[in-house]
């Protein structure tokens, strides 16, 4: 293996920024980028309403980013700041039903784009994929 087009991490890295643009390209419909994506899952996924210090630490950003992308998801009617009662300084996020429907036509979207890339994967292969790309993502401390 003395080519870098070879390496995981150039096949991985290529195919990652195609399947983002592509991605964000489908969610741009709906005034999203994918960002915007990931908060909302992170939202749902979560077992009560996070507050944005708590949701950047978790994301591993800035909490600017997280009061940025906040800013707009509320603006779309996706989630909603509400004041902590045992911290009136502190302000949580919610998903809405209005942020679920978004997510959910955007994890349409994804699935569509997963179609796409493993059209020449027999079904044993494309679950052997995606079980590699989980333990992948697990061993680097991502959500899989």
């Amino acid at each position: 293996m003395n080519d870098v087009k070879e390496t995981l991490a150039f096949r991985l890295g290529t195919l990652g920024t195609l399947m983002q643009d592509r991605f964000a390209a489908k969610v741009a419909s709906y005034e999203l980028k994918p960002k915007h994506v990931g908060l909302m899952a992170v939202l749902r996924d979560g077992t009560a309403a996070a507050s944005q210090q708590d949701l950047a630490a978790r994301l591993g950003v800035a909490p600017s980013l997280i009061v940025a992308l906040a800013d707009h998801l509320e603006r779309l009617g996706a989630v909603e700041r509400v004041r902590d009662p045992g911290d009136r300084r502190r302000q949580t996020l919610a998903l809405t039903e209005r942020g679920a429907d978004l997510l959910a036509r955007c994890v349409e979207a994804a699935r569509e784009l997963d179609d796409e890339i493993a059209a020449s994967l027999s079904p044993p292969q494309r679950a052997a994929l995606h079980e590699a790309l989980g333990r992948l993502a697990a061993g680097a401390g991502l959500p899989h």
